[in-house]
């Protein structure tokens, strides 16, 4: 079994919350990988008026099949690096899915 690159990612009561590196004006919306320990996620909308912000989320909520308004950007609106919070889902379902996509 490859080794999985450190995910920082830690549970809450309500859920989890994931750190995230957004590159924007990306080709198409895809995760791409474990980058300094956040989920790296390429997103075709740019980093204009909460664009990239509502993208990323709106990405996160597909890819996690959860509800948009479970999810919500904690730290880092206006920075690359973000630390988004995921109502009702756990660590081992974060990383299962993450591993059934091929993300790792």
């Amino acid at each position: 079994m490859p080794d999985i690159p450190p995910l920082e990612l830690r549970e809450i009561e309500a859920g989890v919350v994931l750190k995230v590196s957004v590159q924007t004006k990306a080709s198409r919306n895809e995760a791409t990988g474990i980058h300094d320990g956040a989920l790296k996620l390429r997103l075709t909308a740019p980093p204009i008026e909460g664009a990239a912000n509502a993208a990323c989320l709106t990405f996160l909520a597909q890819l996690f099949h959860v509800q948009k308004r479970r999810l919500r950007i904690i730290r880092g609106h206006r920075s690359r690096q973000k630390w988004v919070q995921i109502e009702g889902v756990t660590r081992g379902m974060i990383f299962q899915q993450l591993k059934r996509l091929d993300v790792f």
